[in-house]
């Protein structure tokens, strides 16, 4: 498999859950600034919506949208408990994870590297994403990951993201809940060696 990535992106969430599931891959940088690979291939040809992740399965397809490519690692390697079993009411509060993530936490940010965006409304930006957070961070009051004491893929996802809080210059560190439970994702080798990863390409 291919995982199309670029450093420190919302891709850095899939890479997290393959090498939690044990799953081999290659990764190959898609710079998000000039949609180019490193042979020089023009990443439009390969995803038309030019951004990341993209994963190539073994057979050619390919799988855009993180929030699927996490459910569909998940699926393949059942064991590794990323996600619940299809069909049952777990499954679904996992979606729900994943979609208050991406549609509440992660595209809320876009402003924030839009260097043409206003300051001023960056700042409405900054308020909306810190109520998010301290939203997650009265849920994470009575349990170690967003469904319970089980790493999924929701944590994976969500680890990423809140870890543009520091370089948007949003802060946490009043979310104690937060705080420990981004200290403790950390802490997972999968996630230490998925960063270390990318910090060496």
């Amino acid at each position: 498999m291919k995982l199309f990535y670029s450093p420190g992106a919302c891709s850095r969430a899939v890479r997290i859950a393959l090498h939690e599931a044990a799953m081999p891959f290659e990764g190959v940088l898609a710079s998000t600034k000039t949609h180019e690979l490193p042979d020089g291939t023009d990443y439009y040809t390969i995803n038309p919506k030019g951004y990341v992740p993209l994963l190539e399965l073994d057979d050619g397809q390919r799988l855009t949208e993180a929030q699927v490519i996490l459910q569909w690692v998940a699926d393949q390697k059942p064991e590794s408990r990323l996600a619940p079993p299809a069909g049952t009411m777990p499954r679904y509060r996992l979606m729900e994870w994943l979609s208050f993530v991406s549609s509440e936490v992660h595209k809320q940010f876009s402003p924030l590297f839009d260097p043409s965006y206003p300051e001023e409304a960056k700042q409405i930006q900054r308020g909306k994403i810190s109520r998010r957070l301290a939203w997650v961070d009265a849920q994470l009051a009575d349990r170690q990951y967003l469904m319970g004491d089980t790493f999924t893929v929701a944590d994976a996802y969500f680890y990423v993201i809140s870890g543009w809080t520091a370089p948007m210059k949003i802060d946490i560190s009043s979310l104690k809940n937060l705080v420990a439970y981004r200290r403790r994702v950390g802490e997972r080798p999968a996630v230490q060696r998925a960063v270390k990863e990318e910090e060496q390409a």
